[in-house]
């Protein structure tokens, strides 16, 4: 009982990682012991991020653009060369976009879901051969897709794109926790709420008082409320859990 959460000696990928939700939860999963790598479109700040966590661990930075199929070919390859098996997997990689629904365009929308979705879909797939490495039945590998709020209850923002991509998530993870229970690889979703991150800054400049009064818990989320989520779907304390959508929000969904 007392290793319930233990990820230490872990090899992990974070896709969005150098900066918002995905830099929380790397940062949580260094700290706690694991050989994290990060990857982000812009080099700059992923390697900037990974130079920072590795301060207080492992973490190494390989940037890619994984909304394209070239891109997670490639980020996949890199990682084979570098690693036998992948014990964690984390989707965390998204854009958002917002524009009035007479205007909303086809690019805004293949963008998001090229982010969103499609990426995800295929990272995953090419880095199955790694996971089925890790996974037994004792200790299974891991897959946790990072949905939203905003694919449980509709946003008052226009953001259709954004809304209907993280549906598709939950969705999604559902589906493939079906198919990967019999090769020991479980495929849970957290759902966040509003946490600090650029995707969030301008909503949060206008609204954030807004946001911060109806929310149950009366504040945002915090580094240590997604980085714990994840920990949880990373470790021993999940083993039993598949298929799952964790809302980490402070109760705004349920309300």
């Amino acid at each position: 009982m007392k290793n319930l959460f233990d990820i230490s000696g872990k090899v992990a990928v974070i896709t969005g990682g150098s900066r918002g939700i995905g830099e929380m939860i790397a940062q949580g999963f260094v700290e706690n012991g694991a050989k994290v790598y990060i990857t982000a479109r812009k080099a700059e700040a992923c390697n900037a991020t990974a130079d920072r966590l590795s301060e207080l661990g492992t973490c190494i930075s390989l940037p890619y653009d994984l909304s394209t199929v070239e891109g997670v070919e490639g980020f996949a390859k890199e990682i084979a060369e570098r690693e036998e098996k992948l014990d964690i997997l984390v989707n965390n990689a998204g854009a958002a976009w917002g524009e009035p629904i007479d205007d909303y365009s086809e690019d805004g929308w293949d963008k998001v879901f090229n982010i969103n979705l499609k990426g995800p879909f295929f990272l995953t797939q090419k880095l199955l051969p790694l996971l089925r490495k890790a996974a037994t039945y004792e200790e299974p590998a891991r897959i946790i897709n990072t949905a939203s709020i905003n694919g449980i209850e509709p946003p008052i923002l226009e953001t259709y794109a954004y809304s209907s991509s993280k549906a598709g998530m939950i969705m999604l993870t559902r589906h493939l926790a079906g198919r990967l229970a019999a090769d020991n690889i479980l495929v849970n979703a957290i759902a966040p709420g509003p946490f600090p991150s650029n995707m969030m800054a301008a909503t949060l400049a206008t609204m954030g008082d807004a946001i911060k009064a109806d929310n149950p818990r009366k504040r945002i989320g915090e580094p240590e409320d997604i980085a714990g989520v994840a920990i949880f779907l990373a470790s021993r304390a999940s083993a039993y859990t598949t298929g799952a959508c964790v809302p980490c929000d402070g109760g705004a969904s349920q309300v």
